[in-house]
């Protein structure tokens, strides 16, 4: 502490232009002070600091690190508390540019594994980011000591000391993330794809926020009785709510009932969720992908031939490749790639999708015959996916009435109120049969494993390192490629971008060889991030607090958007 103080005095008294002999460690009375990189101007972006304290100074009980679910928890809440107070006595910014801001990585209404905070056996470790006060090029040393001595001790102190914290809300926050992670692995045994507790809350505030819709006008969720089940959580005890079979399932019901709404949150359920964001009943199988029509994306050798085949002019679609997709080629592909990297449920809204993807009438079957049209639809799939593959299906239908032929459960939403119509759609296909064909014409088949070729990925000028980088949530600007994830949307987080940018670096530099299947490196990336966490993913010479985990679906979806990847199909052995 005093050789940074000495450092600070010395500064203020010589007019520095510079804090970069800042970097290095410093000791505290409780806490170790990390500066691991120190930002060239008050213009580039802030400082990365590590604050590193003993397990046992923290007093923090054991109980709430038990495992790594309760670990990733209480690290959530510490950083959530770190953030509020980050607010409550950094006296703001000062200066120019950055200057005097105080930040850490926290996260929305979704719990995920971060490095912001990392709880280890003996410590835990704030990785903050501090933007050293200044006014242009001359150093402000006044206000940083303001930042070392005043400011963050009192941020530090009353966040990661449990004589400061509140037991009973920590205790809160891991027993009601445990209870979802728990809920979410026994979701098979009960032959479940999805499950939302009674009294949920679904609907948010507005598009642009996913805070809930505020309890006096939102409708608590409400099972119909002839689909609730109870399941016993290990910290709640028993709750009761609808269960989702495996299988096929329509949402129905007329515009602005919340159809829409009630699948945003079962996509969503794949991720634990805060206390009081009104999904944390709502769980989903991991591996749920949602899939959606995504018009002028680029499409590399995949095998879409189920959907689609038979082209004018004799052009295969078992190897398709494409710069500009339509929303019907697209959607194919989003299904052929996610079964590839492995999933359970697929998730489709109609708003979302090619309409001539999702079903072809009676009439039009009769005006365009089979052997005109290259196009499968997925009505004619979507069984044969369930029943041969045990791949389920969750659709929001208000538009064909066909579907119901073809689905094992039908839930109509009626004023954001669920009801089971199951028995009503069985009369009405008796009444109303559909005079529409299946136009299946050859069984499905797994799609062939492909491989990524490594002079597919761009490569960086001579003595230059490779520059990916998240620009936002929906953006990653790989060298001169800029990859499209806005249609990823269970992508939730910006750091789980930047988690996907990592690991895109990560799989050049080690795991790309022109021999490994595409499922294969992003399986070797979530083996290495089970292990080690998301910190497996930094590629920088100090520990990065600002990158979440991503899913493997979307580590494998940035792969297939990356605008000129070459990719080559597993061959098969002959049998």
């Amino acid at each position: 502490m005093e050789k940074l103080k000495a450092r600070l005095q010395s500064m203020e008294r010589k007019g520095y232009s510079s804090y970069k002999q800042l970097h290095g460690s410093y000791f505290f009375s409780s806490y170790n002070l990390v500066i691991d990189h120190v930002q060239s101007d008050p213009f580039a972006p802030p400082s990365a600091v590590r604050i590193i304290v003993p397990l046992e100074k923290t007093g923090i009980p054991s109980g709430y690190l038990a495992n790594k679910i309760r670990r990733t928890a209480t690290a959530d809440f510490l950083s959530r508390v770190f953030s509020r107070n980050t607010v409550k006595y950094s006296g703001g910014t000062r200066g120019t540019g950055n200057s005097g801001d105080i930040r850490i990585d926290v996260g929305a209404q979704e719990v995920l594994e971060r490095t912001c905070m990392v709880i280890s056996e003996n410590r835990i470790e704030a990785r903050i980011h501090i933007g050293l006060p200044a006014f242009g090029r001359r150093v402000n040393a006044k206000d940083a000591a303001s930042i070392f001595f005043d400011e963050l001790p009192k941020i530090v102190e009353s966040s990661l000391f449990i004589r400061h914290l509140d037991e009973g809300e920590i205790a809160r926050h891991a027993d009601v993330v445990e209870d979802q992670e728990i809920l979410r692995t026994q979701l098979g045994e009960k032959g479940l794809v999805a499950f939302i507790e009674n009294a949920s809350i679904l609907p948010r505030q507005s598009g642009i926020s996913d805070k809930p819709m505020p309890g006096e006008t939102a409708i608590p969720f409400t099972s119909p009785v002839s689909m609730e089940i109870e399941v016993t959580l290990k910290n709640r005890g028993p709750v009761r709510g609808m269960g989702i079979p495996s299988g096929v399932t329509l949402i129905v019901g007329g515009g602005y009932h919340g159809k829409s709404t009630l699948l945003k949150a079962i996509e969503r359920g794949v991720y634990n969720h805060i206390p009081g964001d009104g999904r944390e009943g709502v769980v989903t199988v991991i591996d749920a992908v949602k899939i959606r029509a995504e018009d002028g994306r680029s499409i590399e050798c995949v095998d879409i031939s189920p959907f689609i085949s038979n082209l004018p002019f004799g052009r295969e679609t078992d190897a398709f490749s494409t710069d500009n997709a339509s929303g019907s080629t697209s959607q194919a592909a989003n299904i052929i790639e996610a079964i590839e990297i492995g999933t359970s449920l697929l998730l489709i809204d109609e708003d979302t999708s090619a309409t001539n993807f999702m079903v072809r009438d009676e009439r039009m079957q009769a005006l365009v015959v089979k052997e005109k049209e290259p196009i499968t639809p997925f009505i004619d799939r979507v069984r044969e996916l369930s029943e041969k593959s045990g791949i389920s299906t969750i659709i929001v239908m208000g538009g064909s009435g066909d579907y119901f032929s073809v689905a094992d459960n039908v839930v109509m939403m009626d004023g954001f109120r669920p009801i089971d119509v199951g028995d009503r759609v069985k009369a009405i296909v008796s009444d109303f049969p559909s005079g529409r064909k299946n136009e299946v014409t050859f069984a499905f088949r797994y799609p062939p494993d492909r491989i990524p070729q490594p002079e597919g990925f761009p490569s960086p000028r001579r003595g230059k390192p490779l520059k990916v980088q998240a620009k936002s949530r929906t953006h990653i600007r790989y060298e001169n490629i800029t990859i499209d994830l806005s249609s990823m949307e269970q992508l939730v987080d910006e750091s789980q971008t930047r988690g996907i940018a990592s690991s895109l670096v990560f799989a050049v530099r080690t795991l790309v060889d022109g021999k490994k299947t595409l499922a294969e490196t992003v399986r070797e990336i979530e083996g290495l991030l089970d292990r080690w966490g998301p910190d497996a993913l930094c590629v920088a010479e100090y520990p990065w607090g600002d990158i979440a985990r991503p899913r493997k679906n979307e580590i494998a979806a940035a792969v297939n958007r990356l605008r000129g990847i070459r990719m080559r199909r597993q061959l098969m052995p002959e049998s």
